[in-house]
């Protein structure tokens, strides 16, 4: 199996961490009103006529206009047309690179041939579900189980979120446990269990409007790089019922956004061991991104249970599974007959582990693996960080670039380095107000890259993939220094 991974080199998280903690004490910057309004009108209006006549028609039956969370919302979000490799098309015809690579999966560029090939033979013989065992189903898990050692079982599911949720019941069930404690601004989904302490470390139950304070009553979060902090919590769970479980994203909530340190990994899993509690680990995104054998491979670490999404069906639907140790993946229920010795988790999905998404999945992940797409990728983002990184000097901007790999963030403006100290609460308003501009800013930083033809996550996280090549770069960071050239601290 290839062992190599997408980081070449770890970053450097307390220099990164005193840059973010600078930013965010800091006025704002971001694109001068002049060159906001001169990318709305000379591009948006003008060159993306089509996409406007369609966003409008489909706010009409569509709430905000779009379906998905990473559409682009300022000053309105284009209508995509065509993926193909590294670039993507809109319905007007203008190309960009494409830097959201669908929030991950596409290590090797986007609709890569080799997998389409392999699709169309699938829906030609098969069709994409009969809601039935098929072979790839085996070949696929076999496959994963094959490329990480702590995943024994594997079971596909319908989505990262599901996965997440199938997860805790698990852990529940196999500990006897309750409480599960996650790292906070990390997300693991939308459930309401997990939609607790997401994006801002501290903001407990405030970023998930519609769900009752009550569901949180087992779900605690900790903050992101203090195993003090971890350890304090599973000793107090230890005198209400135990923990059931810690939830990681392994380079940071949010993808890395915040990053931890190299050797807070070992030392979650050193406290799990301790405590009694499963170690799950979301490799939504590093999964497969940061080498065949994902993060946990990366650091090291041995999780009970790993949430996959994205990659493994290969940008296809259905993408997630929950995968770990047999003692573990025991507890969860399979087929509608059967005597069970012991309780089992209820987890479903009628189109989950469907027939395109395995074949898709499968060849994903051989081609990753038979290219070494994921350390191409990692290598292609070192020198775009290390361009970027020369413009933010030569613009003497405060922003902040560092990639894991090929998960590049690009922090303009520091949004969710911010936390809430409940201990502090005359401060959590200013804290609420200042990531809300903070976020408004962003979008418009977003449209300007846009403009430029560089559609990134949110204007501050880039994912590379394999179709990138160096001959690329020279143009790619000319449109980053556009968009630079025209910063200036908001007054």
């Amino acid at each position: 199996m290839n062992q190599s991974y997408a980081i070449s080199k770890y970053p450097d998280v307390k220099k990164i961490t005193k840059q973010l903690d600078d930013l965010i004490k800091m006025p704002i910057y971001t694109i001068t009103p002049e060159a906001l309004k001169r990318y709305e009108t000379e591009y948006f209006e003008k060159t993306c006529v089509h996409s406007k006549e369609m966003i409008d028609k489909a706010k009409i039956v569509i709430p905000g206009g779009v379906q998905h969370n990473l559409a682009f919302n300022h000053p309105f979000p284009l209508v995509f047309t065509k993926a193909e490799g590294c670039y993507l098309y809109d319905i007007d015809g203008n190309r960009y690179y494409d830097f959201l690579q669908a929030g991950g999966p596409t290590v090797l560029g986007s609709n890569p041939p080799e997998i389409r090939e392999q699709v169309f033979k699938l829906l030609n013989e098969c069709g994409p579900s009969t809601g039935l065992f098929h072979e790839y189903e085996y070949k696929l898990a076999k496959k994963i189980t094959e490329s990480m050692p702590s995943v024994e079982m594997f079971r596909m599911l319908g989505s990262g979120t599901e996965a997440c949720m199938g997860a805790i019941r698990v852990a529940r069930l196999a500990t006897k446990k309750k409480n599960i404690i996650k790292m906070g601004g990390a997300y693991h989904g939308w459930s309401d269990q997990l939609a607790y302490g997401i994006r801002i470390p501290g903001s407990k139950w405030t970023q998930a409007q519609g769900v009752p304070k009550f569901i949180y009553k087992y779900t605690q979060e900790f903050f992101p790089n203090r195993l003090d902090d971890l350890e304090r919590k599973l000793r107090i769970n230890q005198l209400r019922g135990g923990t059931a479980a810690v939830l990681i994203e392994p380079v940071g909530p949010e993808s890395g956004t915040r990053p931890v340190d190299f050797d807070f990994n070992k030392g979650v899993e050193r406290l799990c061991r301790k405590y009694g509690a499963l170690l799950i680990y979301d490799e939504v995104v590093t999964g497969f991104r940061l080498g065949m054998a994902g993060a946990q491979g990366y650091f090291g670490v041995s999780p009970d249970l790993t949430i996959f999404g994205k990659v493994i069906a290969g940008g296809y639907p259905s993408a997630g599974g929950l995968g770990g140790k047999k003692e573990i993946m025991k507890y969860l229920s399979a087929g509608i007959s059967g005597e069970a010795k012991h309780k089992k988790a209820l987890v479903g999905g009628t189109m989950a582990a469907n027939p395109l998404s395995c074949v898709a999945g499968y060849y994903t992940l051989c081609e990753i693996e038979r290219t070494d797409a994921a350390r191409k990728a990692g290598e292609f983002a070192d020198k775009l960080m290390i361009g970027i990184n020369n413009l933010i000097k030569k613009y003497r901007l405060p922003f902040v670039a560092f990639n894991q790999g090929s998960i590049c963030h690009l922090e303009t403006a520091g949004t969710m380095h911010f936390s809430i100290d409940w201990s502090r609460p005359w401060r959590i308003p200013e804290v609420l107000n200042q990531t809300s501009l903070r976020k408004h800013e962003m979008e418009h930083v977003g449209a300007a890259y846009m403009a430029e033809g560089l559609v990134t996550l949110a204007g501050s996280r880039l994912y590379t993939s394999a179709a990138y090549t160096d001959d690329m770069l020279p143009d790619i960071l000319e449109r980053f220094e556009h968009v630079f050239s025209n910063i200036s601290q908001k007054v």
